[in-house]
């Protein structure tokens, strides 16, 4: 049987998209107000669970069950472009699932839980007859919980020795995973044309791409403003004017993506949503100060 070359697996696996997962598990040590000399180990478990074993895996399901979408959206991408042979696609991602099932055990039972509901979730997102790709409410909302709240979830879940993270964490990382929703649209304004033909019902299709770039914009402006006005209600308005000010600069990314949708999805991807993401750890660094200053 043909195998893929490595390089080929690791293109599957897609390393730029481990980032988002990774910085919302980082996140969520860091709110979780523990040590993070003495907890380095476990930080790195994490981080590698988050990434390159989680993450990944998602994306080789995605890409095994989109293999037919793909091939007319971007052909090249290992699957449809044959580089990927038979059904190695299919077996990379059961490996990588259970892999990461086995990785995530040791980190006690809500991170084990949070990895187990991530991993059902993309599996749900991408699997014939559920399916959730095929609408993008249901979709981006999968993809949003899993890259950003389950992953912040995990992350303080580990640090505070398997215990339930506090309210606060937990309902930044919900706000975060909406304000995500917005950042999983902006992904959907490259593929319109294949969406259509193949009935895939995301936002872009079912709204059309000035109205759906409307709420992708929504969805991340809310969540921002959202937890800039808790964090000033929890006593910590540093920390909620620098959330604010990061919106605002979102803003004539924003404004220009509204106007010009499809060309401009990639720049709010590549600058706004950094400023989105910069504005979590801003959160997580008030946390832990608030946790600091009520010992």
């Amino acid at each position: 049987m043909q195998r893929p070359e490595l390089s080929t697996v690791a293109e599957l696996l897609k390393p730029i998209t481990w980032f988002p997962p990774m910085w919302a598990f980082s996140c969520g040590v860091v709110s979780s107000g523990k040590s993070l000399t003495e907890n380095w180990v476990l930080i790195v478990w994490g981080v590698l669970l988050a990434g390159p074993l989680v993450c990944a895996s998602s994306q080789a399901v995605n890409d095994w069950f989109d293999r037919h979408v793909d091939a007319i959206n971007e052909p090249n991408r290992p699957i449809p472009s044959g580089r990927m042979p038979g059904r190695w696609g299919f077996y990379i991602a059961v490996l990588w699932t259970l892999l990461s099932i086995f990785w995530a055990w040791p980190l006690g039972p809500w991170g084990f839980a949070a990895t187990a509901l991530g991993l059902l979730l993309s599996w749900a997102y991408s699997t014939p007859p559920i399916r959730l790709k095929n609408n993008g409410w249901w979709g981006n909302s999968a993809c949003a919980l899993s890259y950003e709240g389950l992953a912040w979830v995990t992350g303080a879940a580990v640090m505070l020795g398997g215990e339930m993270p506090s309210e606060k964490a937990i309902v930044l990382a919900l706000l975060y995973s909406f304000g995500a929703h917005g950042i999983m649209t902006l992904n959907d304004f490259k593929a319109v044309e294949g969406d259509a033909q193949m009935g895939v019902r995301s936002l872009p299709v079912q709204l059309g791409v000035t109205k759906a770039a409307f709420t992708a914009c929504g969805f991340m402006l809310f969540a921002q403003w959202a937890v800039a006005i808790l964090l000033l209600e929890w006593g910590s308005p540093n920390s909620a004017l620098a959330v604010l000010l990061l919106s605002v600069c979102q803003l004539p990314l924003m404004l220009r993506f509204i106007q010009n949708p499809v060309e401009k999805a990639l720049s709010v991807s590549a600058f706004g949503v950094p400023l989105f993401v910069s504005g979590m750890m801003v959160s997580a660094w008030s946390l832990r100060g608030l946790q600091e200053a009520a010992l």
